[in-house]
């Protein structure tokens, strides 16, 4: 039987996703998932991070810091980068980075 593929990506949301709990609702999201990773507020206005995770799973939550976030940000866009499959995760939880 074939082990569940893992995937990795990192991402950035532009918008209005500072001050909108935006973190914590990712957060409760990816652990709700159960996905691994991070997420941090950049200097710029932006939030980024890390997910990783079952292939499904992550895509759920690429569609969801796309189209959903939380209930008072407002999302511009959400980049994507250096998307692969991973074979161990390099994270035991989610955590939110100050």
């Amino acid at each position: 039987m074939a082990s569940v593929s893992l995937k990795s990506v990192n991402f950035e949301v532009f918008g209005r996703v500072q001050g909108v709990f935006f973190r914590k609702h990712t957060q409760s999201t990816a652990k709700k998932l159960g996905l691994m990773g991070w997420v941090e507020n950049t200097n710029k206005g932006t939030v980024v991070g890390c997910v990783e995770g079952p292939g499904d799973k992550v895509s759920t939550m690429k569609k969801w810091l796309q189209e959903t976030g939380s209930p008072k940000s407002r999302i511009e866009k959400c980049v994507f980068t250096e998307e692969k499959t991973i074979f161990t995760k390099s994270h035991s939880s989610f955590l939110v980075r100050k």
